[in-house]
């Protein structure tokens, strides 16, 4: 593997095949699918540098997808096999605006592809929304999934939850507090996330949506394995299914309201817990005072130009915990044009442009910054060759880019600064390590969170470093 610390030898510019350099800044599915797309072709030579804030690749699919979920998650050894390309190099520890701006990017490489997700999530702007424990499903996600900057979760006194929102993400939050602890000891979460989840005792769990059940998000895998939980019985509100007509429903529409009707039906003898959908129902506030116990809902309709409004009709519920899971949002990048409505980089099919709808030579976009919170991981991996194909476009036609122009050395003007990312390698060591913590308890792996211990892998294992733990112990 190509992937080392030191730089790539000096080019010959003016040679007439001059490979082209790309940087796609984020390591997660769309960037890794980009890069995919970029080394998976033969019409334009490329060779692409992938950047990421984090000491670690993946984004999203190590981040963001339950733990409990291991066959999505296997999506990443797919992923992983673009790293085994000499052409392609791993960057972590690379803040974007801050370590490296845009303009130096762009003065490195030929293009420039922004893979940077969506790290904000939308907020429901009631009264109360910024009382601890009402904060968003995103930070839940975090820290179950052992992201470094996650908050630590505390559910002690936590008897009711609500997550609000009828997606995946709530399903995914809602799922982890009402499974059986027992079952998540197999997934690879932080033992301290392990040892909250085994001692919460939430007892009742509610899915709030405004509007019908038929009006989901839910992708019918998903609220399937949900509504099947052992031990779990599912309640939906009275009258939630009234006034759907099934020949008015796609076929995932269909099998969802089917799902969700088949789970009320069931009775679940001795429970553990309870799991409630509530549609036709919105959050106008969350009640407490040094904290939250409870959350005002509003029951709501559809009018004649199909708009949710509210009726005015109010109940509370008890809740000590209320997720928002509503939607993400995309960030501006350092410099970078964005349109603060949509939440996304302003393009044209993956071409970045101005707000004024004007192209930017050099800069394309993917994924959720490009196109917003939408679809799936897959979903992805079409938007990333739609854009990658306009790119080769426009390096095949020039594209802005000479073969006598001279690049900045990034690598070089990194290590001026003090700067060293981490590579694949070092990933490759925080894998093992984590490999080797969860064999310790008789899982395929347990992840490390902490930022301390992930940077001193990286330090311990790089030639030259200190000594590592075996050295010392020899």
């Amino acid at each position: 593997m190509a992937d080392d610390l030191a730089p790539r030898p000096a080019r010959d510019a003016t040679a007439p095949t001059r490979r082209r350099r790309v940087a796609v800044v984020g390591a997660g599915p769309s960037g890794l699918f980009a890069a995919q797309a970029l080394l998976g072709q033969e019409d334009v030579p490329v060779e692409v540098d992938v950047f990421d804030r984090l000491p670690t690749p993946f984004g999203l699919v190590r981040y963001g997808v339950a733990p409990d979920h291991q066959s999505i998650k296997s999506v990443a050894q797919a992923l992983a096999r673009v790293f085994d390309s000499p052409r392609l190099r791993f960057r972590g520890l690379v803040q974007f605006g801050e370590d490296v701006t845009r303009e130096e990017f762009l003065a490195a490489y030929d293009a420039v592809i922004y893979a940077a997700g969506a790290s904000e999530d939308t907020r429901m702007n009631v009264p109360g929304e910024s009382l601890p424990g009402s904060r968003s499903a995103r930070e839940f996600v975090a820290w179950y999934s052992g992201h470094p900057d996650a908050t630590p979760q505390d559910l002690r006194g936590v008897t009711s939850a609500v997550a609000v929102g009828v997606g995946n993400v709530a399903a995914d939050v809602a799922r982890i507090l009402t499974r059986d602890p027992a079952e998540l000891e197999r997934t690879d979460m932080p033992q301290s996330v392990l040892d909250v989840l085994a001692a919460h005792t939430v007892g009742d769990v509610w899915v709030v949506g405004r509007r019908g059940p038929h009006h989901a998000s839910f992708t019918t895998k998903e609220l399937r394995e949900l509504c099947s939980l052992d031990g779990v019985q599912i309640t939906v509100d009275a009258g939630a299914f009234e006034g759907i007509d099934d020949a008015d429903l796609d076929r995932r529409t269909r099998a969802n309201v089917d799902v969700l009707a088949e789970a009320a039906a069931r009775v679940v003898p001795e429970s553990r817990c309870r799991l409630h959908f509530l549609f036709w129902r919105r959050p106008v506030a969350i009640e407490g005072e040094d904290r939250v116990h409870g959350v005002v809902l509003e029951r709501t309709a559809l009018d004649d130009a199909g708009r949710v409004v509210g009726t005015g009709e109010t109940s509370t519920l008890d809740a000590q915990l209320v997720l928002r899971a509503i939607g993400y949002r995309g960030v501006p990048l350092p410099g970078v044009p964005f349109d603060l409505e949509r939440g996304v980089i302003p393009n044209r099919e993956g071409r970045v442009t101005t707000e004024d709808g004007d192209v930017l030579p050099r800069e394309y976009v993917v994924g959720w910054i490009k196109r917003g919170p939408l679809g799936v991981i897959g979903t992805n991996k079409s938007d990333a060759a739609e854009t990658v194909r306009l790119l080769l476009d426009d390096l095949a036609a020039g594209g802005g880019t000479s073969e006598d122009r001279t690049l900045l050395d990034l690598d070089t003007h990194l290590a001026d600064r003090g700067l060293h990312p981490t590579t694949y390698d070092d990933w490759r060591r925080i894998e093992a390590a984590e490999a080797d913590r969860g064999s310790g308890r008789g899982r395929d792996r347990t992840k490390i969170e902490a930022w301390s211990e992930l940077l001193d892998l990286v330090a311990l294992g790089r030639p030259g470093g200190p000594p590592t733990p075996a050295d010392r112990e020899a």
